[in-house]
C-alpha cells in the first residue's frame, strides 16, 4: 500500500509568507513595492502567531491518545515553526538592511537613529516629543511587588534600564495614535526620514528624569482565536460577541524582543510577565514593520511603485440601461480585480427600483467597513423590498465589521441571520427575484469573492451574473428562508 505524506497546513503557510518576502528580495520589483512586500510579510506573521499558533498551543493540552488520533504533533511542530521563522526573520533583516536601506540612500532618502540626528533634528524632535507624543506615553515603573501593567495585543513598548540602582520601567511607543514615521523638515542635504520610536528614545531621559542605561523595544502578540465550547447550546451570537471583548485580552503567543537585549534582563522580563521560553521570539531593534505600509514617499518618482492599473470597465455592462434586461439575455462573467465591482452595488439598487422585483436576498462572509453593496440593501429596504440576509459572523478579524451591518440592516427592515453552529458559510450568492409574465423569475451572483469593495480590488476572483434557469433555481434552494 502506497503511503501518502502530508504537509503540515501550518508549515505550508510559512512556505506561502516565505513567496511573500521573496517579492521582497526581487531587486526586478519597484523600491517601495518592496517596502510593501515587507509589510505583507508582518502583517501575515503576527496574524499566524495570533491565530495558527495559539492553536497549536491549545493542542498541547489535548491527551496523548487524542492527539494521535487526530495525528497533531504540536510539540514538534512549534519547534519547526520557531526554527522556520527565524530563518525567514534573518532573511528579511538582511533584504531590509543590505538592500532597500542603501537603495533608498542612493536616491537621497535616509532613515537615521536618534544617535545621528544634527543639532536642528534635535530641536526638532524634542519640539515633536513635546507637541506630539507626550500626551499619548503612559510610563511606568516596574516594581516586582506590584501587578505588572497589562501589555496590549501587538503594542510597541520600550522596556527601559535606569543607570541608578537597576530599575526598570515600562514606557508605550503610542503609533496607534501616531504615526510611525516622522520626516525631518529640512531637504537641502536629502530626506531624513525617522522612526517615531527613535524621537521617543531621544527624549526618554526628559520624560523620566534621570539617566538611562538603554531602552530595548518589545512587542506582545495575544492569543485571537475564539473559544467557543459549545455553538450547539445557548446563543452563539452572544457568544461570538464576548468572544470578540475577549480577543485583545487572550494569552500570550509571541514575545517579540530586541536581541540586543541582555540575556539577564530577558530573564526578568520573563519572569515579571508571566512568560514562558516558547514565547520568547528574539528580533530586531524595530518591531510591527507592518507600519511600512505607510512609509513616506517624498520623491516623485513613479518608478518606485507598479504602474497603476485601474480597474477595466466590462464592455457590456458599462453600456447597459438594464443589467436585468442584460442578465435576461445572456451570462456575464466579471474578473476581479481587473473589472470594475461597482456593477454589483447597481445590480441591487437597480433591482431595489424595479416595481417587479419581489425579493433580494445575500450572504454575506467578510463586509467591508465601508460597503456600498450594504448601504444597496438599506437602500432596497426603503423601497420596500423583501430583504434577506445571511451573515457568517465567524468570519475571523470580521466580525467586528459583519456584526454592525448585521446590525444596520436589520434596522433598516431586514431580516437577518447569523452563523449555524459548527459550520461557516462562506458561499458567495446574491439572489434577485422577480414577477415576469405570472411567474416568477430569479437572477443571480454566483461569486468566489465577498461582497467586499476593497478586496474586490487586491484578489483575483470571479462572479458570474446569469439567470440561467439550471443555476438561479440551484440558488433558490440555497437561500430558501
Amino acid at each position: 500500500m502506497q503511503l501518502f505524506h502530508h504537509i503540515s497546513r501550518d508549515l505550508s503557510w510559512l512556505a506561502f509568507n516565505h513567496r511573500v518576502l521573496q517579492e521582497a528580495k526581487d531587486k526586478s520589483v519597484p523600491l517601495y513595492e518592496r517596502i510593501k512586500f515587507l509589510a505583507i510579510y508582518s502583517s501575515n506573521l503576527d496574524e499566524f502567531y495570533r491565530v495558527r499558533v495559539a492553536s497549536l498551543r491549545s493542542f498541547k493540552d489535548l491527551k496523548k491518545k487524542t492527539r494521535k488520533e487526530l495525528d497533531i504533533k504540536p510539540k514538534k511542530e512549534l519547534k519547526q515553526i520557531r526554527r522556520i521563522v527565524q530563518e525567514q526573520q534573518q532573511e528579511f533583516g538582511t533584504v531590509f538592511r543590505q538592500e532597500i536601506i542603501p537603495e533608498l540612500e542612493s536616491r537621497g532618502v535616509f532613515i537615521i537613529r536618534e544617535n545621528a540626528f544634527t543639532e536642528a533634528q534635535q530641536q526638532f524632535a524634542k519640539k515633536y516629543f513635546f507637541e506630539k507624543i507626550y500626551p499619548h506615553v503612559r510610563p511606568v515603573l516596574l516594581n516586582e511587588e506590584e501587578e505588572m501593567p497589562f501589555l496590549e495585543n501587538a503594542s510597541l513598548y520600550f522596556v527601559v534600564l535606569f543607570k541608578k540602582e537597576d530599575q526598570l520601567a515600562i514606557v508605550n511607543i503610542p503609533s496607534d495614535k501616531l504615526p510611525r514615521f516622522v520626516a525631518f523638515p529640512d531637504h537641502s542635504a536629502g530626506h531624513f526620514i525617522t522612526f517615531l520610536d527613535d524621537i521617543l528614545r531621544f527624549n526618554l531621559e526628559e520624560l523620566f528624569k534621570q539617566p538611562i542605561e538603554n531602552a530595548y523595544a518589545i512587542k506582545l502578540s495575544r492569543d485571537a482565536e475564539m473559544y467557543i465550547e459549545d455553538e450547539f447550546s445557548g446563543d452563539l451570537l452572544e457568544k461570538i460577541k464576548k468572544g470578540l471583548e475577549e480577543r485583545d485580552i487572550g494569552l500570550p503567543t509571541r514575545f517579540l524582543f530586541d536581541s540586543a537585549m541582555p540575556a539577564e534582563l530577558l530573564e526578568r522580563l520573563k519572569i515579571l510577565f508571566l512568560l514562558s521560553k516558547n514565547d520568547l521570539i528574539p528580533g530586531a531593534r524595530y518591531h510591527n514593520f507592518n507600519d511600512f505600509f505607510q512609509f513616506p514617499n517624498p520623491l516623485e518618482d513613479a518608478s518606485l511603485h507598479d504602474e497603476p492599473l485601474p480597474p477595466l470597465p466590462h464592455p457590456e455592462l458599462e453600456q447597459a440601461d438594464s443589467i436585468l434586461a442584460l442578465m435576461r439575455e445572456k451570462d456575464l462573467l466579471l474578473h476581479f480585480p481587473y473589472q470594475k465591482f461597482d456593477y454589483i452595488p447597481r445590480l441591487i439598487r437597480e433591482a431595489a427600483n424595479d416595481s417587479l422585483v419581489n425579493s433580494i436576498k445575500i450572504t454575506l462572509y467578510r463586509v467591508g467597513s465601508k460597503s456600498a453593496v450594504a448601504e444597496a440593501l438599506k437602500y432596497a429596504c426603503g423601497k420596500g423590498k423583501t430583504v434577506i440576509i445571511f451573515v457568517e459572523a465567524k468570519a475571523r478579524f470580521d466580525e467586528e465589521a459583519n456584526l454592525h451591518w448585521g446590525s444596520e440592516l436589520e434596522k433598516a427592515g431586514a431580516k437577518v441571520y447569523y452563523s449555524y453552529p459548527g459550520i461557516k458559510v462562506h458561499t458567495k450568492l446574491l439572489l434577485i427575484t422577480r414577477k415576469e409574465e405570472d411567474t416568477w423569475r430569479h437572477y443571480a451572483y454566483i461569486g468566489t469573492g465577498n461582497f467586499n469593495e476593497k478586496t474586490a480590488k487586491l484578489y483575483a476572483d470571479h462572479a458570474l451574473l446569469t439567470a440561467d434557469k439550471r443555476l438561479v433555481n440551484e440558488a433558490a434552494q440555497v437561500l430558501i428562508c
